[in-house]
């Protein structure tokens, strides 16, 4: 390989994404909630911005939507987010675009004074001039009202008052246990280094002499056994259990007319319950189908993690995460499906006058030109990309609605296969847009709250040759069957391969597997019932 230096000519096309571009696809594929603290960040960052808490109700809007793609370099017309757009209807489309509004934000008229106007412009140079002087005693910020400030006050005040408190952890749950008891210091310090080293099952699963160590002494291995001994006695029963079985042993009641069937199911026959093998239990205990049945009846009441819902140190505890729907859809008096979306804080989000005027004014110093520019700038690339998320949502949420409306009149059994790219080709974007404008958006439609990934499924063949099936649509079928089945001879997969053939849909013996599993639905030898 030979290297040396040299000049050459090259044409070459690159696509480069503009900070514009960038930012219009993160605003895109933002949710509802989640849009909402972006706006917040950006209220705090850029001065310019605010947020108008007099929004008037849009009602129900006729106006269609612009037939356009959506070209994420394209200026909006406005410098604020549309209040009367909000609900699209399935209606014609028209060209409403108008491309000669770019020369709005590029040549701004300049405020100028002629000669009858010079006792404002002496105003402005008194203005300035105070400015420039008390630089540490005046604020520019226009002045804020008394009902904005109390409101402002008010919602930081319902901010603390509905803080959710932390969630009690297992150890502080045990801990305060132990002030039911007369512990001596050694005794209560013993007892608490046990409990704080209980897993996030609840389990104690090491030996004590590995617990303290090797220079553990006798009263210590004595002091920690009582103590071990003591936390096993509290709630919830199970705790401090070496393992799964010592766990379940510890929650048999004493006194209970079964409790010697149980410990023997627990500790002999965990895995033929598991299994379903009920005979074989049978024949190695002795005892009869109705006592083994009854026993495994209360065994299915033990908790095998006593530090389920606890928070732990290992495991946080699991809150359901509340949904917010960023589109809805409702019924028009003539029985048309039409999306509205959930807009939130953007639609208030617009640029102060105050820096509108600040920014074509003459005679400011450079610094301040150059921040005002720049804030305006960003704050009016906010905005549109918050219009041109509301227009992209609006046309492909509508889109999933024209074409799944069977689903939304009968319910998931009648769910369409679709693909994104129809989706895509409807609209008029690209594939990659309407990955971007389904990601983490829910639609809260007549039937419930799905997210839109919910609409889009791959298609499953139709044995008498008609139309393809939905795989959601499958699954409820396999479910339904199950349902419907007698459980002391349940259908095996086979057997429910030719019923999903008589009812019109052909799949093979492995995706009744798969689609099983999925829905968590064990096989027919465990699914049998004696």
């Amino acid at each position: 390989m030979r290297f040396s230096f040299g000049q050459e000519l090259r044409l070459e096309q690159r696509q480069i994404l503009t900070q514009r571009m960038i930012q219009s696809m993160e605003i895109l594929q933002l949710s509802a909630l989640q849009l909402d603290e972006r706006i917040d960040v950006e209220l705090e960052k850029n001065p310019v911005l605010e947020l108008s808490t007099d929004i008037p109700d849009s009602g129900n809007s006729d106006e269609v939507l612009p037939n356009e793609s959506a070209d994420y370099d394209r200026e909006m017309p406005d410098s604020t987010v549309g209040m009367d757009s909000s609900i699209i209807q399935p209606a014609d489309k028209t060209d409403g675009s108008d491309d000669g509004q770019e020369q709005h934000y590029e040549h701004e008229p300049e405020m100028t004074f002629d000669s009858e106007s010079s006792g404002i412009r002496e105003e402005f140079q008194t203005a300035d001039d105070f400015a420039q002087n008390y630089t540490d005693t005046i604020d520019e910020l226009p002045a804020r009202s008394q009902n904005w400030l109390e409101e402002q006050e008010n919602r930081r005040n319902d901010v603390f008052a509905n803080a959710a408190s932390p969630p009690q952890t297992l150890q502080e749950y045990l801990t305060e246990q132990l002030n039911w008891f007369d512990l001596s210091p050694e005794m209560q310090k013993m007892t608490e280094r046990v409990i704080y080293n209980i897993d996030a099952n609840g389990y104690f699963p090491y030996e004590l002499d590995d617990f303290l160590g090797e220079e553990r002494t006798d009263e210590e291995k004595t002091l920690a056994e009582k103590a071990l001994e003591l936390v096993r006695k509290l709630d919830p029963p199970g705790v401090g259990a070496k393992n799964l079985k010592d766990c379940l042993l510890l929650q048999v009641a004493v006194g209970n007319p079964l409790g010697e069937v149980i410990a023997l199911l627990i500790q002999n026959h965990l895995e033929d319950i598991s299994c379903n093998r009920l005979p074989q239990i049978v024949r190695a205990t002795g005892e009869s189908f109705e006592t083994i049945q009854e026993a495994i009846g209360e065994l299915k009441h033990l908790n095998p993690r006593p530090a389920a819902g606890f928070d732990t140190e290992t495991e946080a505890f699991k809150i359901a995460v509340t949904v917010t729907p960023d589109v809805t859809v409702e019924r028009d008096e003539e029985g048309r499906y039409i999306v509205r979306l959930e807009e939130g804080k953007s639609r208030g989000l617009s640029i102060n006058p105050y820096y509108e005027k600040m920014k074509k004014r003459k005679g400011a110093d450079k610094e301040t030109s150059e921040f005002v520019a720049k804030n305006v700038g960003a704050a009016r690339w906010l905005i549109e990309a918050i219009e041109q998320r509301r227009m992209t949502l609006l046309k492909v949420s509508q889109a999933i609605v024209n074409y799944q409306t069977a689903f939304f009149e009968n319910g998931p059994q009648a769910l369409k296969p679709l693909k994104m790219q129809q989706i895509a080709d409807t609209v008029g974007i690209h594939i990659t847009t309407v990955s971007r404008a389904c990601n983490d958006k829910w639609m809260l439609t007549p039937q419930g709250v799905f997210p839109f990934s919910k609409f889009f499924s791959s298609a499953v063949a139709s044995s008498n040759g008609g139309e393809s099936v939905a795989q959601d649509a499958v699954r409820l079928k396999l479910k339904e069957i199950i349902a419907k089945e007698d459980k002391s001879a349940p259908y095996n997969d086979d057997a429910i391969v030719k019923l999903l053939a008589d009812s019109g849909i052909k799949v093979a013996r492995r995706t009744v597997v798969k689609y099983r599993d999925q829905m968590n639905i064990p096989n027919s030898a465990k699914r049998k019932e004696w």
